[in-house]
């Protein structure tokens, strides 16, 4: 349900328009130069657009894709820009191929689900939970969050290992509320 939510959603140029506007507010806000996002599955925002403009306005701004390097570890984010060839990795998702690792200070979420308190559903497969718990160093990065406000939900099945994020935009607002 919440997946055909997403699709529709993602269909409607308005929340899209309104939806970009609220990732640079998220990077504006937060005043990170290091922003780590992810390449768009079926009725996940493309926050390519976004973050491309974010990049352009300031040559010292690094982004960073996910690389799954295999089943069950820690996403490693490198280096990404609009001109960055890409492959083909895990889950047919694409990955750039610069090699450089980079360690974002800020990073987006993609949502299938979320609450108003913060938490959210993914796929299933533990990829943020794993990477966050052994994120390098002491830092932890600031956790945004993107998602279609159609897929707000009060029925979200919190587990123990769960933890909130920082916050989550949506096109119509912020969770938790600011």
């Amino acid at each position: 349900m919440l997946l055909e939510a997403r699709l529709q959603a993602a269909s409607d140029p308005a929340c899209n328009v309104a939806l970009g506007r609220r990732v640079l507010d998220a990077l504006k806000h937060y005043e990170a130069d290091s922003v780590g996002f992810y390449w768009p599955l079926a009725g996940e925002f493309d926050a390519r657009p976004a973050i491309s403009a974010w990049l352009a306005a300031n040559a010292q701004r690094e982004a960073s894709l996910p690389i799954v390097k295999e089943r069950g570890v820690p996403l490693e984010f490198h280096a990404w820009t609009p001109e960055t060839p890409m492959k083909i990795g895990h889950h047919k998702i694409a990955e750039p191929t610069s090699g450089r690792a980079v360690v974002p200070a800020l990073l987006f979420v993609p949502c299938v689900g979320f609450d108003a308190d913060g938490y959210r559903l993914g796929y299933g497969g533990g990829y943020y939970d794993r990477t966050l718990a052994a994120w390098p160093g002491s830092k932890k990065p600031i956790t945004v969050g993107i998602a279609y406000e159609a897929c707000r939900t009060q029925d979200l099945q919190r587990e123990a290992h769960d933890i909130p994020l920082d916050l989550i935009v949506t096109e119509a607002g912020l969770y938790p509320p600011r």
